[in-house]
């Protein structure tokens, strides 16, 4: 079974799990703060994919940040520990299938790619 991991309200989310519902594909979808974040969790993500990776810099979160809090974000445990605090700052959508890498983000041609190979 396909995992989505996310926020509900989050605007890619919303197409991602548009997109999956338009081609048959059944998931589940994990919302972080409703379902949360647990560090065993946390910590798998950041191994497969890195801290860097998982950390949304883009995002409305990152960016009301202070600059000294964003500063002290220079490792995986600093990282971590924001995340884990504030969930919303963590990239999305991060889809996850037992046995396969975990694809991060969403783009109608990634999604493709990573169905055809299920």
């Amino acid at each position: 079974m396909v995992t989505v991991f996310g926020i509900k309200n989050c605007d890619t989310i919303k197409k991602a799990r548009r997109w999956l519902e338009a081609h048959g594909i059944d998931y589940r979808f994990h919302d972080y703060r409703v379902d949360g974040l647990d560090n065993e969790l946390l910590n798998s993500f950041i191994a497969e994919l890195g801290w860097e990776a998982l950390l949304n810099t883009r995002g409305t979160t990152w960016r009301k940040l202070d600059e000294a809090t964003r500063n002290s974000i220079t490792d995986a445990n600093a990282a971590g520990a924001l995340m884990t605090e504030m969930p919303a700052i963590i990239k999305r959508p991060l889809l996850w299938t037992p046995g396969k890498p975990m694809l991060l983000g969403f783009s109608e041609s990634s999604y493709q790619q990573f169905f055809n190979e299920v």
